[in-house]
């Protein structure tokens, strides 16, 4: 026995193993200290009829430039479309992996830094994605005059060139010239949005600029508020220049890996998904750099009609000028039946112009859109592009009749999951975490600390078009940190649907089973949850504490329900306080109170 033993170990060692190809991209020419674009496409493009290979890169700063880069028109979601110059173009690759090596990837264009496209595993690790010139303007408050709203700003104008004509400052981003457009005010001391920003906010349009001499130059007629000296206002253009360039670009692919990767700036996003089976982030980050207080000019990472299972673990995202992250469907409109089953159907929102919306064999829901319910299930037989806006679908069966009123479809399909454990998403403007999933969520352990809510729980079909009503969330042992600094009544999580005053409530809940247990809340407003329409919401073991780090306000009841069913309230406790916090319940059926310390219903 023991000599068939060792004759199967040497057949074993003898016999050859399969390995992943390791190449070395300083043997083809991609280097530290010259533009690496045209070499490494080269490389990339050599390598499409192959698989399991990896990319690996010395350590050192690459750069990339757009004169030489490929380019292609590109429709990517929540942004801006149109021709895109990329640095690492992987289309229709197998099991690529991409190591950086600890390398800084540095751009110098408008220019979308990685697109991945019809591939099936991809690894990205092991590098960090910045740009020489940022997508956005840090202005230092030097003087500020509350008498006649005016204030002085100082720049640098390497970081942030800047031309001053008839009255009006235009910064030069790329061959373009942004004006102010989009703005608010961070405080660098703790680098997030300033306290009450939005009093500070600067209308672009009407800002008279008058230029000082050393960097400087006055704004006047734009405030209500005079900014305080010492902060910084932040300006980030007008659409459709303002987000062009995302960091990640991934479409149409699946098991994606993305680990050890930081994001320092976009023009854009740090990662934007469409319509991906499995991806997953392990250590991410978007922050932004030493010399700069804003990262990313809009969400650090956002899903769109993804599938399987969207996992981030250790993740850190802060500093952006939209939300940590966004997990949706999209709601389409139906244009037009045209009978025998098939209908004109239009993309909703400009900026998901060009989206994949499903394929022959996908489950799909009509819907009303007075009501945002659905009231048929049907399949997908066949779909033909029209263009960028409207498509063609047939469909294999429908209900004898059709109602009266706008319609809707969403893709019953393509619904992740989301896990998100041990991650930290702080100081940016807008909200934590969004997420409109029909698959199953878990976010535990994480910390949070936005300007806005803190975790949103919406679906629309009338200004967005995210869609996606829930049906199973678990929130559990997270830390909510003075959510809401924006101040107006914005809560550790707001669980509700975005209504027009043309829609309303229909017969049901929307959401369904969100479970928001053993939370931990440092809260300078007592804010706690806000749900509409929501049936199966458990609240229970969550401590509130008081915290002094803003002004206190009273925002209202802590704790606000409308139109909800099977609602549970129990064990949680509220400390530090001037005063019981409340919970006011409209429209809902009996909710189950039960040893609240600090609590008291309204």
């Amino acid at each position: 026995m023991l000599q068939l033993k060792t004759l199967l170990c040497v057949f074993v060692l003898s016999f050859p193993i399969a390995r992943a190809a390791e190449i070395n991209v300083a043997d083809h020419g991609v280097v530290p200290g010259i533009d690496a674009t045209y070499s490494l496409n080269r490389l990339i493009e050599s390598l499409k009829d192959q698989s399991d290979v990896t990319l690996v890169f010395p350590k050192g700063q690459y750069d990339f430039y757009p004169e030489n880069a490929l380019e292609m028109y590109r429709a990517v979601a929540n942004h801006d479309n149109g021709l895109k110059r990329m640095g690492f173009p992987l289309f229709d690759c197998k099991n690529i992996t991409i190591d950086g090596g600890d390398s800084v990837f540095m751009f110098h264009g408008r220019m979308v830094p990685v697109t991945i496209e019809g591939t099936r595993g991809a690894t990205l690790k092991n590098f960090s994605i910045d740009w020489i010139r940022s997508f956005h303007a840090e202005l230092t408050i030097v003087e500020s005059n509350e008498a006649d709203k005016s204030f002085v700003v100082e720049t640098d104008p390497k970081l942030y060139p800047f031309s001053i004509n008839d009255g009006k400052v235009l910064f030069d981003r790329y061959g373009q010239q942004d004006p102010i457009g989009s703005n608010m005010v961070f405080d660098p001391k703790t680098r997030s949005p300033i306290y009450r920003t939005k009093d500070y906010a600067v209308n672009s349009n009407r800002a008279k600029v008058t230029a000082l001499g050393k960097n400087r130059f006055r704004i006047e007629n734009a405030v209500k508020n005079a900014p305080p000296v010492g902060s910084v206002l932040v300006t980030y253009g007008v659409h459709p220049t303002s987000r062009l360039c995302p960091a990640i670009h991934i479409t149409n692919s699946s098991d994606v890996k993305i680990e050890n990767v930081t994001v320092y700036d976009a023009g854009g996003m740090g990662l934007i998904v469409e319509r991906t089976d499995n991806i997953s982030l392990d250590g991410m980050v978007v922050t932004s750099t030493e010399d700069r207080i804003v990262s990313t000019r809009a969400d650090a990472t956002h899903f769109i009609g993804c599938k399987g299972t969207i996992r981030l673990e250790n993740c850190r995202f802060e500093h952006m000028l939209d939300d940590g992250i966004n997990v949706h469907g999209a709601y389409v409109k139906v244009a037009e039946y045209l009978g025998n089953n098939e209908f004109v159907c239009e993309i909703s929102h400009f900026q998901q112009w060009g989206l994949i919306f499903g394929q022959p064999g996908d489950k799909i829901a009509l819907m009303s859109r007075t009501t945002v319910l659905p009231f048929y299930e049907t399949t997908i037989k066949a779909i033909k592009t029209l263009n960028e806006h409207r498509f063609v679908m047939s469909v294999s069966d429908l209900p004898e009749s059709l109602p009266e009123g706008p319609l809707s479809v969403e893709n019953l399909t393509w619904y992740p999951d989301l896990v998100m454990k041990n991650n930290t998403i702080r100081e940016n403007r807008a909200r934590s975490v969004l997420v409109t999933t029909k698959g199953k969520v878990m976010i535990e352990n994480n910390y949070f600390s936005s300007q806005m809510h803190g975790i949103l729980i919406e679906g629309d079909n009338n200004k967005w078009y995210e869609s996606g009503a829930v049906q199973d969330v678990t929130i559990r042992n997270n830390v909510f940190d003075n959510i809401g600094f924006a101040v107006t009544e914005r809560y550790p999580l707001l669980a509700s649907p975005l209504l027009t005053a043309e829609q309303h409530m229909g017969e049901g809940q929307y959401h369904r089973n969100i479970h928001f247990t053993g939370n931990t809340i440092n809260s300078f407003n007592g804010l706690l949850v806000n749900a509409r329409s929501v049936k199966g919401l458990d609240i229970s073991g969550n401590k509130m504490q008081f915290s002094t780090d803003y002004p206190v306000v009273d925002e209202g009841p802590s704790i606000v329900l409308e139109y909800c069913d099977d609602v549970t309230i129990q064990g949680n406790k509220a400390s530090g306080f001037a005063k019981p916090l409340t919970v006011k319940a409209t429209d809902t059926t009996d909710p189950v109170m039960d040893a609240n310390g600090g609590f008291e219903s309204e």
